[in-house]
């Protein structure tokens, strides 16, 4: 199929699949592989393209991100999680945790897609995904809001499972909402803080995953057609899908597809 055709649908399934617990670097390496795709090459063009929705969260949480930069000078280590500063507190301290559990994930992924056929690496990101379609079950039945603020724990416990998601099949928008509601944040403060930690990991993990890969396996013209469709149509659907999560349970959704992709690994 022509790379630049890939590319378009590659950037409409991340614009879309970002903002749904269900894992878009997962369902796109599970598309990838169906195309032929190396597992290896998937996952690498899969975490490239978040570089493209991590644009689309920076612009639509833009006053967001420029409130907590512009609390910067106020940081200090013993009022890091006062209310003026909590928010860039959160983001720094779970971005540098998630970059210590997503670099030991990430080796151990290369380490195990080298071993594994297209059939297994389909099933094992089908039982990823029904992993996180029930953390989130357990965790929108046990919501209970009491707090507004995020804390050190949150941050440590939320950058260590985002670190995870490095892994395909497991959700990042889903794992880290599920833990924040879990803590006991609400929805909408939940999904901010899920969305603004995301772009620095988004970052971080696009550009580290296609320099260990040695790069995506097509043009730098189709690598910048995917990232340009992943963002437009990103900022395009984010407040549409985000108001469906609220008010759907995707959790069938996500454990649906997981079933789905265990048993087409394992058929294949």
């Amino acid at each position: 199929m022509d790379p630049h055709l890939v590319a378009v649908v590659v950037g409409l399934l991340q614009g879309v699949f970002e903002w749904l617990p269900i894992s878009s670097e997962g369902n796109i390496a599970i598309a990838l592989t169906a195309l032929g795709t190396a597992p290896g090459v998937a996952v690498s063009y899969a975490l490239f393209v978040h570089l493209g929705t991590a644009l689309s969260a920076t612009a639509y949480y833009r006053d967001e991100v420029r409130d907590a930069l512009a609390s910067w000078s106020s940081l200090h280590p013993a009022s890091a999680f006062d209310s003026e500063t909590a928010t860039l507190s959160f983001v720094v301290l779970a971005t540098a945790a998630s970059s210590a559990v997503g670099l030991i994930a990430l080796l151990a992924l290369e380490a195990l897609v080298s071993e594994l056929t297209g059939g297994a690496f389909v099933a094992l990101i089908g039982g990823l995904l029904v992993a996180t379609g029930v953390l989130q079950r357990v965790a929108d039945a046990r919501t209970l809001a009491t707090r507004e603020t995020p804390n050190a724990v949150d941050a440590l416990l939320v950058g260590g499972l985002q670190g995870l998601a490095i892994l395909p099949g497991v959700s990042r928008s889903g794992t880290t909402t599920s833990a924040l509601l879990l803590r006991g944040h609400d929805g909408p403060a939940s999904f901010r803080l899920s969305f603004l930690l995301s772009i620095p990991a988004a970052l971080i993990g696009g550009t580290v995953g296609v320099v260990r890969a040695g790069g995506l396996g097509v043009g730098p013209s189709a690598g910048l057609v995917a990232l340009v469709v992943a963002a437009v149509v990103g900022y395009a659907t984010i407040g549409l899908l985000m108001r469906i999560v609220r008010r759907v349970a995707v959790w069938v959704l996500c454990v649906g597809l997981g079933a789905l992709a265990i048993v087409g690994g394992l058929l294949v």
